[in-house]
C-alpha cells in the first residue's frame, strides 16, 4: 500500500513538474517574443524618430537643410546608416554634400567610461561642392556655428572623443571660384585613415584621386600634427594634366591657351605655419608644356622639364639636385608696330599682378605658385647648392620683327647647353652653349664661373658664317641698300674679375658687297657703298678688334683699332684701286657665270646681267656639245610677302580711287611698289578689312583678305615670266636645246635673293676658267691669303 502511494506521489510530482516546466517555457517564449517585438518596434520607431528629429532640427543646429531617403539606427550596437544623404547650401536649394550612404559605428560600452568613440565611419560615393566667392567659402557658416564660444570649464569632468577607421569611397569633390572664375573637380576620391585618438595629436591618411578635367591622378600618404601643424607628405603624381591652371591663366591674359602634364614622386616634410619651412626630395617632371595664341601658334613650349632632388631645404640653405634636364624648349618673340606678342597676350602683367596682390578678396593660383618658387629660391647663391648634371637639348629661340616694312626673322636652333658638377665647393663651374643660326651660321660659347662669386667669370664665344643678307630687312629700311654678298664672323674672349672687364672682340666680314639701292617711301638713306669702301680693307674684308674695358655696370668700348684702320683705308687703299678692280672683275665673272640673281617680285634684268647671259649664249654657240642645267632657287617666303603687300596696296589704291585706269599699267605698278605699307590710311584700311582681332602683323592682316590662291597664281606667273625671259636669249641664237631646267627649289638663299643656279656639262667657258685661276692665285697671295680658309668654309 505504501509502495503504491509512493509510486502515485512520484507520478503526480512528475506530472506537476512537467506541467510547471511547460508553463515556464511558455512564459519564457512569451517574454522573448515580447522583448523581440519591443526591440524590433523600437528599432523601427527609433529610425523614424531619428529621421524626423534630423529633418526637424537640422536648420536649428546645423543651419542647413538635411534630407535622406532612410536612416537606420541600432541603439544596442551603436550602428547608424543614412541612405541618399543630402545637405543643402545655406538658405538655398543647391546641394552642398550628397552621398549614397553615411554609416557610423559607435562604441556603446565606452560611453560608460566617459568616452565617445566612433569606431568606424564610411562615406560612400560622396559629392562635395566647395564654392568660393572672394574670401568667403560656402562652408564658413558651419565653421562659425561650431566654433567654441566660451573657454572650457576646467572643473567639469572631461569627456574623451575618439574617431577611428575613417573611409571615403569613390568620392567627387568640386571647386568653384566665382571671381576668377574657376570650375574644377576631382573624381574617384578614396581616403583611408586610422583616425585620431583623444590622447594623440597626429592624423595619418592615405588618399587617391583622378582629375575630373583632363587625365591623370594622384596618390599618397600624409601625416600631420594638428597642434604644431608639422606634416610629412609622400605623393605620387601620374600623368596629371594641369588644366586647372589654364583657368587662372585666363585671368592674367587677354587671350591664349595653355597645357602641361605633371609627373612626380616626392617626399615633403614641412610646417603649414611657414611656407619656407619645408624640405623636398624626389623627382618632378613637367611635360608637353605649351602656351601661346592657340595650339598651332605657340609662344613657348617644351617636351619635358625634369629635375631630381637630393634635398631642397630653403631654411637649411640646401639646394642639392642630382640632375636638371630640359628637352626641346621653344620660345618665340615677335615685335609688331605698337606692341609685341608677349605684351599683347599678357597685357600689363605687372599692373595685373599688383592689382591681384592688393586685392585680399582675389586669389590666383599661378601667382601664388610663382611667389612661392621665388621665395624658395631667394638665397640660392648664398646657400649650399649642387647640380650634378645640367642639360638643355635641342632648344629653339625664334625672333620675328614685323615692326619694319619687311619681316625680319632669325632662329637659334638645335640649342644645346650642358654643365657638370655645378657645386659651390668647386673652384670653377664650366658651361657649354652651342647652336645653329637659321637660316645660316652657328654660335658657340664656353663659360667658366667662380661659384662663390658671380662677378668672376670667363667667356669665350664665336659667331660664324652668318650672311650679311640676313639683315637686309633692317638695311633696306634704314639705309635703302641690301647686301647680296658677305659673311659675318665675331669672336671674343672676356675675362671678368670682381666685375672688372678685360675683353678682346674680333669682328670680321668676308667679301661684303652692296646690292642696288631700293627706292621706296619706307626706306631711309645712308651712303652704304661709300661707308663700305672706307671700312673695307684691300683683301675685301672688314677686320676690326674692339676691346671692351671697365666694369659690368659701365663697360667702355675702345675704338682705337677701328679709327686707325679707317684712316689707313682712306689714305693707303686708293693706290691699290687697280688691284681691287682686278679682284672685283674676277669675282663678277665667276658669279655671273654660275648664277643669275632676281630682284624680289621682279622679272626684269639689269644691263650687265643681260651681257653675261649673252656671253653664256655665245659659249654654247661656239661649243655645240656643251650643255647647261639651270636650277631655279626660289626664296618663296620672301617672294610671297612682296606679292602679298603688292596685292593689298593695289586693292587699297583702287578702292581709294588713286588708280583709275581700266587697265593696270606699269606706271600704276610702280606707284603700288613705292607706296608705304606703314601709311596710316593703308593701316586703317587693312584694320577695317581684318575681322580677327588676334592678328597683329601687317603680313597676317593682309593674308586674312588677300586670297592664298591669288598669291600662288601671281607667284607662278612670276616664275614663268622669268623663265621665258631667260630662255628667250637662247632661242634667239637657236641654242635653247642645249639648255635644261630642273624643278624649282624652295630655299632661303645665302645671298637673300631668288636666283638661277647654272651648271655646265661637258665644257666650261674659257672666261670662267680664267677667272677661277685668277681668283685662286689671288686667294693664295697677300692680302687675301690670310682669309683663305674662311673663304673655303663659306664656299
Amino acid at each position: 500500500m505504501l509502495k503504491m502511494n509512493s509510486t502515485f506521489i512520484k507520478n503526480e510530482l512528475k506530472v506537476v513538474k512537467t506541467a510547471f516546466s511547460k508553463k515556464i517555457k511558455k512564459i519564457f517564449v512569451i517574454i522573448l517574443v515580447i522583448s523581440a517585438s519591443i526591440i524590433i518596434v523600437s528599432l523601427l520607431f527609433i529610425s523614424f524618430i531619428a529621421k524626423w528629429l534630423v529633418e526637424k532640427y537640422d536648420v536649428k543646429y546645423l543651419g542647413r537643410e538635411v534630407t535622406m531617403d532612410w536612416i537606420y539606427v541600432n541603439p544596442f550596437t551603436g550602428y547608424a546608416n543614412m541612405s541618399n544623404l543630402k545637405i543643402y547650401e545655406f538658405e538655398s536649394d543647391s546641394v552642398f554634400i550628397s552621398a549614397n550612404s553615411l554609416s557610423v559605428n559607435f562604441s556603446m560600452l565606452k560611453l560608460f567610461l566617459k568616452t565617445i568613440e566612433i569606431s568606424e565611419i564610411t562615406l560612400d560615393r560622396p559629392k562635395i561642392v566647395i564654392i568660393q566667392n572672394k574670401s568667403v567659402l560656402n562652408f564658413g557658416d558651419i565653421i562659425e556655428r561650431f566654433k567654441p564660444k566660451h573657454s572650457a570649464n576646467t572643473n567639469k569632468a572631461p569627456t574623451w572623443f575618439n574617431i577611428v577607421n575613417i573611409k571615403v569611397v569613390d568620392g567627387e569633390f568640386r571647386y568653384r571660384e566665382l571671381v576668377t572664375p574657376i570650375n574644377y573637380f576631382i573624381t574617384n576620391v578614396s581616403i583611408d585613415s586610422p583616425g585620431k585618438l583623444w590622447n594623440t595629436d597626429t592624423i595619418v591618411a592615405n588618399f587617391t584621386f583622378l582629375s575630373g578635367i583632363g587625365s591623370g591622378g594622384m596618390s599618397g600618404k600624409i601625416k600631420m600634427n594638428i597642434k604644431s601643424l608639422e606634416y610629412k607628405l609622400a605623393i605620387i603624381v601620374d600623368n596629371f594634366r594641369l588644366n586647372i591652371l589654364e583657368q587662372y591663366l585666363n585671368d592674367l591674359t587677354n587671350y591664349g591657351t595653355y597645357s602641361a602634364i605633371l609627373d612626380a614622386d616626392l617626399s615633403v616634410v614641412g610646417n603649414f605655419k611657414t611656407a619656407r619651412d619645408v624640405s623636398f626630395s624626389g623627382f618632378v617632371s613637367l611635360s608637353d608644356f605649351q602656351i601661346g595664341k592657340n595650339a598651332q601658334d605657340k609662344y613657348a613650349s617644351f617636351d619635358k622639364f625634369s629635375f631630381s632632388i637630393f634635398e631642397l631645404s630653403p631654411n637649411n640653405h640646401k639646394y642639392l639636385f642630382d640632375s636638371i634636364s630640359l628637352v626641346n624648349p621653344y620660345f618665340k618673340y615677335e615685335r609688331y608696330d605698337h606692341t609685341d606678342n608677349l605684351h599683347s597676350m599678357f597685357g600689363n602683367v605687372a599692373a595685373k599682378n599688383q592689382s591681384t596682390k592688393a586685392s585680399t578678396d582675389k586669389f590666383n593660383l599661378l601667382l601664388t605658385i610663382g611667389a612661392y618658387i621665388v621665395d624658395l629660391s631667394k638665397n640660392f647663391f648664398k646657400s649650399d647648392y649642387q647640380i650634378n648634371s645640367l642639360q638643355i637639348d635641342s632648344g629653339n629661340l625664334q625672333f620675328n620683327d614685323f615692326s619694319i616694312p619687311e619681316k625680319f626673322s632669325i632662329d637659334l636652333s638645335k640649342i644645346n647647353i650642358s654643365a657638370d658638377s655645378i657645386n659651390k665647393i668647386n673652384k670653377r663651374v664650366n658651361l657649354k652653349f652651342d647652336s645653329q643660326i637659321e637660316p645660316y651660321g652657328s654660335v658657340n660659347i664656353e663659360i667658366s664661373v667662380n661659384p662663390k662669386d658671380s662677378s668672376d667669370f670667363d667667356v669665350n664665344y664665336q659667331i660664324t658664317q652668318v650672311p650679311l643678307s640676313i639683315f637686309n630687312p633692317y638695311l633696306i629700311s634704314y639705309t635703302s641698300y641690301p647686301f647680296d654678298r658677305g659673311t659675318l664672323e665675331i669672336r671674343g674672349n672676356w675675362n671678368v674679375r670682381k666685375s672688372e672687364i678685360n675683353s678682346v672682340n674680333h669682328l670680321v666680314v668676308i667679301d661684303p658687297r652692296v646690292s642696288e639701292r631700293i627706292k621706296n617711301v619706307d626706306s631711309h638713306w645712308l651712303p652704304i657703298p661709300l661707308i663700305i669702301a672706307l671700312v673695307r680693307e684691300r683683301g675685301n674684308v672688314i677686320d676690326y678688334q674692339i676691346p671692351i674695358k671697365g666694369d659690368l655696370k659701365n663697360p667702355k668700348f675702345k675704338f682705337k683699332d677701328v679709327i686707325s684702320d679707317l684712316l689707313e683705308n682712306i689714305f693707303v687703299k686708293p693706290p691699290s684701286t687697280p688691284y681691287i678692280y682686278i679682284v672685283k672683275n674676277a669675282e663678277e665673272i665667276i658669279e655671273k657665270s654660275l648664277s643669275l640673281k632676281w630682284q624680289m617680285r621682279n622679272n626684269t634684268l639689269l644691263g650687265r646681267q643681260e651681257k653675261f647671259i649673252k656671253t653664256i649664249v655665245d659659249f654654247l654657240v661656239e661649243n655645240p656639245e656643251a650643255k647647261i642645267l639651270v636650277r631655279p632657287q626660289f626664296y618663296y617666303n620672301k617672294e610671297k610677302e612682296y606679292i602679298l603687300f603688292f596685292e593689298a596696296k593695289k586693292m587699297f589704291l583702287i578702292a581709294n580711287n588713286s588708280i583709275k585706269n581700266m587697265v593696270f599699267s606699269p606706271k600704276d605698278s610702280l606707284m603700288v611698289d613705292k607706296f608705304s605699307v606703314k601709311d596710316s590710311m593703308f593701316i586703317r584700311y587693312v584694320d577695317k578689312m581684318t575681322h580677327d582681332k588676334l592678328l597683329f602683323s601687317m603680313q597676317d592682316k593682309c593674308s586674312s583678305f588677300i586670297k592664298k590662291s591669288l598669291i600662288n597664281s601671281e607667284l607662278k606667273k612670276l616664275e614663268n615670266s622669268r623663265k621665258a625671259l631667260f630662255v628667250s636669249f637662247f632661242k634667239d641664237k637657236d641654242v635653247d636645246k642645249q639648255l635644261t631646267f630642273s624643278a624649282s627649289k624652295n630655299v632661303v638663299p645665302f645671298n637673300g635673293f631668288s636666283f638661277y643656279k647654272i651648271e655646265y656639262k661637258n665644257d666650261f667657258p674659257e672666261s670662267l676658267i680664267n677667272a677661277y685661276n685668277k681668283m685662286n692665285d689671288l686667294n693664295h697671295k697677300k692680302p687675301r691669303k690670310r682669309y683663305f680658309k674662311k673663304r673655303v668654309k663659306n664656299e
